[in-house]
């Protein structure tokens, strides 16, 4: 078994010819080859699900049988389990694949195997001299065709074949000094089942984190960070190309929770890369957040005003007033995924986290302990007082109790799970609460602005006693959270 560390990079055709002009690259021949690759699995796609690939490729004369694990990417990096051997084509032999219990559950599915889809592509390769290492660079164009239906290929692989991970990004920011090249997330294999199974491109939701007591703070924090990095790029798509709102919703909560756990774990994390990142996604954040705000208000927030007031002639111009500004705030955020800086910081804030190193010699399973409880008792503390909250306080209540949710979510398996599922119920009921009482502040502020030059009429009497109907309500949620006894963390894996 070999593993396979490779950045994968989408560029247009028109930037794929300036490629081998780039100076890195214009001293050194490339080797050109046409691949051709049929990737298999059973009937039920059990091999998908299991997130293993299998494929015979075509390379000259020679055939050979892959066997990969599709471990998930994150700006555009991906680490993944390799399985090669010579073969002939429709004699699945796994007898390579030294992971027993893999070899196992292929062994048991080969009568079952049948082609899915065909990837076919020339690739220019260069081996490439840079810092301490040795990087594969190839440019691979063709298609991706399955059940009729084909789709193009123009991406960049850069594999590590000797050296440091660090020298694979700094390859990569040379490149982008004078080429567009964007992180891709997806591989071939990925967007071949994607065409095979012609399933609609739909927002993705955060995946539970993978952390264990027997990782170092640091070590989980990586994890995590790269789990919200991903949430965000598999969102990033639509963001441009999708009127659905779930699509801002999801970029928006990737981006809270990986600036959430840049906090939670800053007591570990080097000063320097705290300054650097914590700030650094703020734009967008905003942006997405002006977005989310009026996809609300037209969704969630307007309809039962519309309800209570049929014939109110106010309500058309409070829907175009909403509307426009939704507008507008996606237009913001396509500038900004639009601007050459963009794809650089996803492979300069990868490139930091894969070069983060352990300073404090801290068990996870105490660090988490000690988050949870600070975060909890800042909640806990505004909580107490909910009645005498003035509005700024409660919104900073929302935000510890938001911040609070995110933390529980990120080290919930070293969290004893009986304590664990009451406590999230009574916490998500509690921001669904507050939620609401923030949508419809939201709503005061676009009423004020739109129906400035009148009197407060009925909508603005109406927003304004459903506020202040909802905040006498959420005392009943905050007693039912406070009740709840403190949680623990899981020491006998630690």
């Amino acid at each position: 078994m070999s593993i396979e560390i490779e950045l994968k990079l989408q560029l247009s055709p028109k930037t794929a010819k300036k490629l081998a002009a780039h100076p890195l690259l214009a001293n050194i021949q490339p080797l050109k080859l046409r691949l051709l690759n049929t990737y298999y699995d059973t009937p039920k796609l059990e091999l998908h699900a299991k997130r293993i690939a299998v494929r015979f490729r075509k390379k000259g004369w020679q055939w050979l049988l892959t066997v990969k694990s599709a471990e998930p990417a994150s700006g555009g990096l991906a680490m993944r389990s390799e399985w090669e051997c010579q073969a002939t084509p429709g004699n699945f032999d796994f007898s390579h694949v030294d992971n027993d219990d893999m070899r196992h559950f292929l062994e048991d599915a080969t009568e079952h195997l049948e082609p899915v889809f065909t990837t076919d592509f020339r690739r220019q390769i260069w081996h490439v001299p840079f810092g301490e290492s040795l990087i594969e660079l190839a440019v691979d164009r063709g298609t991706i065709e399955s059940r009729g239906k084909s789709t193009p290929i123009c991406e960049i692989e850069l594999e590590l074949l000797s050296g440091k991970i660090d020298d694979i990004f700094g390859l990569t920011r040379k490149l982008q000094e004078q080429l567009k090249l964007d992180p891709a997330i997806a591989s071939k294999a990925e967007r071949g089942y994607n065409l095979f199974t012609n399933e609609p491109y739909r927002p993705f939701k955060a995946k539970a984190a993978t952390i264990n007591a027997q990782m170092t703070p640091v070590e989980a924090f990586r994890n995590i960070a790269l789990g919200c990095l991903e949430h965000f790029q598999r969102n990033e798509k639509g963001l441009v190309t999708s009127d659905d709102p779930e699509f801002v919703h999801q970029a928006r909560v990737a981006l809270r929770r990986l600036r959430s756990a840049i906090k939670l774990f800053a007591p570990v994390l080097p000063p320097e890369f705290v300054g650097a990142y914590g700030q650094t996604w703020q734009t967008l954040a905003g942006a997405l957040g002006d977005a989310r705000n009026w996809d609300v208000f037209l969704t969630e927030t307007l309809p039962p005003i519309q309800t209570a007031f049929p014939n109110n002639r106010d309500i058309k111009r409070l829907r175009n007033a909403a509307r426009q500004r939704a507008k507008g705030a996606r237009q913001a955020i396509t500038r900004i995924l639009d601007v050459s800086e963009y794809p650089r910081l996803l492979i300069e804030f990868t490139a930091a986290i894969y070069a983060l190193g352990d300073t404090l010699p801290l068990q996870l399973s105490e660090f988490a302990e000690n988050r949870i409880a600070s975060r909890a008792k800042s909640a806990r503390k505004l909580a107490l007082r909910h009645a005498a909250l003035s509005p700024e306080e409660r919104h900073r209540m929302r935000i510890c109790f938001k911040k609070l949710r995110y933390t529980l979510e990120f080290f919930e398996p070293l969290i004893a799970s009986k304590r664990l599922k009451p406590y999230l119920a009574a916490l998500s009921q509690l921001q669904d609460e507050l939620g609401l009482i923030n949508d419809h502040i939201t709503a005061e502020v676009l009423v004020n602005e739109v129906l400035a030059k009148q009197a407060p009429g009925p909508i603005h009497g109406w927003v304004v006693g459903r506020h202040e109907l909802l905040i006498s309500e959420s005392p009943e949620a905050l007693d039912t959270w406070l009740a709840i006894r403190k949680l623990k963390i899981d020491r006998s894996n630690s």
